[in-house]
């Protein structure tokens, strides 16, 4: 069966995730119910080392008040600044674990930074599907294609659905600009051209954000924004920005930045597909801290 146009546009219901300034998206189809959950936050006390689920019940209270179906949920890279409630979600309400095939490199990267365990996977066997550049997929009668837009990370994607876009760290509000290049694997010539892909999206395309930081002047928070809007005013591309100045202001820029007060639990968990590591002889899990790395 063939849907008209107008039925191509997703409904999309976001959370705001006020300690790590994170977006968490329900992408759902209107005609059969079938949802999709972006970047799912566990919250994280870095204090004690404690977890707990209070945000994630939010959407999983959402997803049960609106009767929807998940069949999937996804990330859109491995995050430095939340840590994954994706096992817990898939746990309460099913769907299929996602993120990009890239993810090997990461867990290559930050496996051996942090000395995991001899047989922690490298293969993303973590999660249940692995998304290669151009694959397809379906969210109820919605059709959904990823996009690789590596810069942030190796292992980035944009998930095209219907009129929406789900960005990750590719952009921010155009007020903010765009994402770091320094991490382990970054690279601020590939963000130039992912963000080219992005911006190549009709004007109308809807883009929600991984995350919003509350800039001087603006109101509040905000998660959604339009191809359009990011083309006429987003302040590190809009207008004549070429690639080799890009470059140059994302890396002087980048080189101002503290680290993300999250990033060491958040790796080891993420790339875990929100796991904890396995426990020690004592019982007991732990995160590690590297010394003189970053």
């Amino acid at each position: 069966m063939t849907y008209p146009v107008e039925n191509q546009a997703p409904q999309v219901q976001s959370f705001f995730h006020e300690p790590t300034s994170s977006f968490s998206h329900i992408v759902s189809d209107p005609a059969s119910g079938r949802a999709a959950i972006f970047e799912a936050v566990l919250d994280y006390d870095p204090v004690c080392g404690r977890t707990s689920r209070s945000f994630a019940d939010q959407l999983v209270a959402a997803v049960l008040e609106r009767a929807l179906t998940v069949d999937w949920i996804i990330e859109t890279h491995v995050h430095a600044d939340h840590l994954s409630a994706a096992p817990y979600l898939r746990q309460r309400l099913g769907g299929q674990m996602a993120i990009g095939s890239r993810i090997t490199r990461v867990q290559q990267i930050f496996g051996e930074l942090f000395n995991a365990e001899d047989d922690f996977p490298r293969d993303g066997s973590q999660f249940d599907r692995l998304f290669d550049d151009g694959d397809t997929y379906k969210i109820g009668h919605l059709q959904a294609r990823v996009m690789h837009t590596p810069g942030h990370t190796p292992a980035c994607t944009t998930h095209l659905v219907g009129d929406a876009a789900l960005v990750g760290d590719t952009l921010f509000m155009p007020d903010y600009g765009t994402a770091r290049c320094d991490f382990p694997g970054g690279d601020a010539r590939a963000l130039y051209r992912s963000i080219q892909q992005i911006l190549a999206l009709p004007d109308e395309t809807r883009l929600f954000l991984c995350h919003d930081y509350k800039t001087e002047g603006r109101e509040g928070v905000c998660g959604q924004t339009t191809v359009g809007a990011q083309r006429a005013a987003n302040i590190h591309v809009s207008g004549a920005a070429d690639e080799e100045s890009f470059v140059r202001m994302r890396q002087a820029r980048d080189a101002t930045l503290g680290q993300p007060r999250l990033i060491l639990p958040s790796v080891q968990v993420n790339m875990r597909a929100g796991r904890m590591p396995p426990p020690e002889s004592n019982g007991v899990r732990y995160l590690k801290v590297p010394i003189d790395v970053f």
